[in-house]
């Protein structure tokens, strides 16, 4: 139902297809807010014959999501418990490596429309009020979390074997043109059309450590 308290949750899988769920963390107050964060990374790359910079698409980074958790045991909440043992309860979820898949557990946050399938980045931890001992009755998690994609399905989605995009490449000793451009578009006969993009008045004529543009080319079924 709209406006019914739910708290923020943790489960935690063993499993990047998030089958087999370990455990769950429910957070003792919701935050009050939350960053996200959106990277795309791009390379510069200078084709031969030219004098600008492209940027080149590199690749979209995970997703980051940045919270902070509030953690008190004044007993404000009806109900006191140990800082200490729910900072534990945290990172046993979150941060520790587990024995089985010798890595930390594969992470599910949930909260409102929010699902993100990630893993634990960092977290900082800042203390704030204590018992004349010294024990703590007051702490923060600043916690980065950053999206968990597997491999392959990154891959389907980015595309980026299409021949529409544009393509740098850096030659490597035994390389030429032809054999580049079946890699890229499949048929080695646009070897001519690279040449001419990149300036190239003999397309043998490379040399390792030359960054050569495979611009995108149509197909002859799409023209």
């Amino acid at each position: 139902m709209y406006g019914e308290l739910k708290k923020l949750k943790i489960e935690a899988y063993k499993d990047l297809e998030y089958n087999t769920r370990v455990d769950e963390f429910e957070v003792m107050f919701n935050p009050s807010s939350y960053s996200q964060k959106y990277e795309i990374e791009y390379e510069e790359a200078q084709g031969k014959g030219t004098t600008g910079t492209p940027q080149k698409f590199g690749k979209i980074k995970p997703q980051e999501y940045i919270f902070e958790f509030l953690f008190d045991g004044t007993g404000v909440t009806g109900v006191k418990k140990d800082v200490s043992d729910e900072i534990d309860k945290f990172f046993t979820l979150t941060g520790n490596v587990d024995g089985e898949i010798h890595r930390p557990l594969y992470l599910k946050i949930t909260w409102g429309k929010l699902v993100s399938k990630c893993i634990l980045k960092t977290a900082d931890i800042t203390y704030s009020l204590f018992e004349p001992d010294g024990y703590p009755l007051r702490a923060k998690i600043n916690a980065t979390f950053a999206e968990n994609i597997d491999d392959v399905l990154r891959t389907a989605k980015e595309n980026n074997s299409s021949p529409d995009l544009s393509h740098y490449r850096e030659i490597k000793e035994g390389e030429n043109l032809p054999l580049l451009c079946y890699e890229i578009y499949g048929d080695t006969k646009y070897y001519s059309d690279v040449a001419k993009a990149n300036g190239l008045t003999n397309f043998r004529n490379l040399n390792p450590g030359d960054i050569i543009q495979f611009p995108p080319i149509k197909s002859d079924k799409s023209k």
